[in-house]
């Protein structure tokens, strides 16, 4: 199956620390944080997941649900999880996939050869409340990844996605958006009754729209 932008995600069903689920049905309408980490017990992966939880009212605050995978097992997980807990100060209560059989991974190409046989890459799929993939981004393993950033596209997604604007480069909440250049005359005043400032006639730039 073909994991590309745009492209369904793939549904499947797996045992996970917080019980067995179907991963349609865990999403319930929500966007998705699905990521992978290439092992148990390892200090780069450790401060992720930390992280992660210690995230947990931003994403709340976005309606994203996340969920962690590596090919360890429930009881490598649930003894690793005290240790995040401990380490980094915070409570896990996202899930995290046991993928022992590696078939979800196999499933969102997260295992690559040229790195590893076994274990999977710093995969993050973004996937929206249509199950679409949004956003895909790989690290590798000793990079640790920005979930900074990730915030940041997953509000420019959200932003773009009810309005008829678009990001520029380093954009982040509250700074100034550019106008889709698909709109044209009438639509622009209907649209942006607060005006625009035009740089070019396809660079138009606006207030964030609220």
């Amino acid at each position: 199956m073909e994991i590309a932008l745009g492209t369904k995600a793939p549904n499947f069903r797996a045992r996970t620390t917080l019980g067995e689920i179907d991963f349609y049905s865990w999403l319930d309408g929500n966007w998705g944080l699905l990521f992978s980490h290439p092992e148990d017990y390892t200090p780069v992966c450790t401060t992720e997941l930390g992280l992660v939880a210690k995230l947990k009212s931003e994403f709340q605050e976005r309606n994203i649900k996340a969920i962690a995978l590596s090919v360890d097992s429930l009881d490598s997980h649930f003894g690793w999880i005290k240790d995040i807990e401990l380490s980094m100060n915070t409570k896990v209560e996202f899930p995290i996939i046991a993928d022992e059989n590696k078939e979800v991974a196999k499933l969102y190409n997260m295992i690559h050869e040229h790195v590893s046989d076994n274990s999977t890459v710093r995969s993050v799929f973004i996937i929206g409340p249509d199950k679409r993939i949004r956003l895909i981004l790989t690290y590798p393993m000793a990079v640790g990844r920005n979930f900074d950033e990730i915030i940041r596209v997953i509000d420019a997604l959200q932003l773009t996605e009810k309005h008829s604007v678009v990001t520029p480069a380093n954009w982040k909440q509250d700074e100034e958006v550019i106008i889709s250049p698909d709109l044209k005359g009438d639509e622009l005043e209907a649209q942006f009754p607060n005006g625009y400032k035009e740089v070019t006639n396809y660079l138009r730039y606006t207030s964030k729209p609220k």
